[in-house]
């Protein structure tokens, strides 16, 4: 499949931005409210739950996530990471980055924490690709560019932020093979969240190895789903 077109901003319901894929005919986030979603389903139910379960730890929790895009996962990461001043060693794979010209029309003021949310989204989407980059003492981003079914995923993860494209524009990216690498590199205890909430998705997590939950969505979603390692 081609990726020649260049994705779209647009403003969801919350105020906040996100991009319109016109190759996979997809949103990078909810319609109804990017920062809500990311808020509810990723930094809510799993960073938050896991930097809890953590507290008091000094080294870095190791995460992962499928789909860098807007940046806004990691940009609400490394808000947290610097209130909670916990170190975050922050994985994020992508293979269709967007270029300068679409991220630096992207901005999030109603994000709030320590940092200066358009300074920090720009210091995540100029970190080069390819290498880990301290951008402060409490978060390190590694961006991957690389294609989820071919890469060494990165071992001891804590959490793991699923946010690929949908299973019906992407399905090889929601294959149980791939949970079930993931599986294998996950720490004990760790958590899995994805805005995906199909029934087959489900199952294949279960599967390869993980206890799942179907949770509350966000606005505009039903459902979600947590999925654990078990202890």
């Amino acid at each position: 499949m081609s990726h020649d077109a260049t994705p779209l901003v647009e403003t969801t319901e919350d105020g906040s931005l996100t991009l319109f894929a016109p190759t996979f005919g997809e949103h990078y986030h909810s319609t109804h409210g990017a920062v809500q979603e990311s808020l509810h389903i990723y930094i809510g139910m799993a960073l938050e739950e896991r930097l809890r379960a953590e507290r008091g730890a000094t080294e870095p929790l190791r995460l992962f996530e499928v789909g860098f895009g807007t940046g806004l996962n990691a940009l609400l990461t490394w808000q947290r990471a610097e209130a909670e001043r916990r170190p975050v060693h922050y994985y994020s794979i992508e293979k269709y980055p967007v270029g300068s010209e679409v991220y630096e029309a992207l901005h999030y003021e109603g994000v709030t924490g320590p940092l200066d949310p358009a300074e920090a989204l720009r210091a995540l989407h100029a970190a080069p690709w390819g290498e880990a980059v301290a951008l402060s003492p409490f978060f390190t981003i590694e961006k991957l560019h690389s294609d989820l079914t071919e890469c060494t995923f990165p071992e001891g993860l804590s959490v793991i932020y699923y946010d690929a494209f949908s299973p019906d524009s992407q399905p090889e990216l929601w294959a149980e093979e791939l949970f079930a690498r993931l599986f294998a590199v996950a720490l004990p205890e760790a958590v899995l969240t994805t805005y995906c909430a199909k029934g087959e998705v489900r199952r294949r997590l279960q599967r390869a190895g993980f206890l799942v939950d179907r949770l509350p969505g966000p606005p505009g979603k039903r459902e979600v789903l947590r999925a654990r390692v078990p202890r």
